[in-house]
């Protein structure tokens, strides 16, 4: 049981409607976009709504016992700097579970433009949002003060007609809850017409399944990370070991022995 709770980035309140009652006492979210939060959902758990940056959580240092994420993380602008803060509110022996966006997201749409812009214009500007690699996070977790970590990555695929039903998909209906669009402040605004057919083109050519549709990726990492406590398992110190690893190969031929 939490008696106290953080979702980071909760929009309009999707990890809410999955709490219980008998797990969370009370929850807070916290998310930069105010209408967002005006327009949660309801949830059976009380819910305090906070205006605020991930990168500058307005709490006290060791407040919540638990603080969740989900798929809003790789829109922050200083990742290391929202590791440090989440692990700063908690209290010792709190817990932080995350998922959030990796770097294979939306690889064959992100080809796909590149290919045609390079051929079309002569050079390609990033029209996906940047994602994090799954070998930086561990690291980035670690140096935030997290330890007994766990990371593990998922690959969810989804269908579609072709590219633009993807685009409009991206840009239209999750707009709120995801808007994988770039959020790159010095991006190309626009793609030429001749641009986005050669990309539908190509993207049709490359990864297009035998049924005519193309398939869009979206790698998500899980993520969970302790506060220390004086009360965790702690490693035993090198050195103080008392049985060899060499010993323990020998155990299976043993057993077999004394079957016989």
């Amino acid at each position: 049981t939490f008696p106290l709770a953080l979702d980071v980035g909760s929009g309009r309140g999707y990890i809410a409607q999955h709490l219980t009652k008998e797990t969370i006492e009370k929850l807070v979210q916290v998310d930069i976009a105010e209408n967002a939060l005006k327009n949660a959902v309801e949830s059976e758990i009380p819910t305090v709504s906070v205006v605020a940056d991930e990168e500058f959580l307005p709490f006290k240092e060791d407040t919540f016992d638990l603080v969740v994420s989900s798929l809003s993380l790789h829109w922050v602008n200083d990742l290391p700097k929202a590791f440090r803060e989440i692990h700063q509110v908690l209290k010792p022996d709190g817990v932080f579970i995350g998922a959030m966006f990796g770097g294979d997201t939306l690889y064959e749409l992100r080809c796909s433009l590149q290919l045609a812009e390079l051929e079309r214009e002569g050079g390609f500007s990033p029209h996906v949002s940047p994602f994090t690699a799954v070998s930086d996070l561990g690291h980035l977790l670690s140096r935030a003060g997290f330890n007994t970590l766990t990371v593990d990555t998922d690959e969810i695929q989804v269908n579609y007609p072709g590219l633009f039903e993807v685009m409009e998909d991206l840009q239209g209906k999750y707009m709120l809850c995801m808007g994988e669009s770039n959020c790159c402040w010095n991006r190309k605004p626009l793609l030429h017409r001749e641009t986005m057919l050669a990309a539908a083109a190509i993207y049709r050519e490359m990864y297009g399944n035998s049924d005519g549709s193309v398939p869009a990726t979206f790698q998500i990492y899980y993520m969970i990370g302790w506060k220390f406590h004086e009360s965790q398992a702690r490693p035993a110190q090198r050195g103080s070991a008392t049985v060899s690893f060499g010993d323990l190969g020998k155990i299976g031929g043993l057993l077999s022995r004394r079957k016989k």
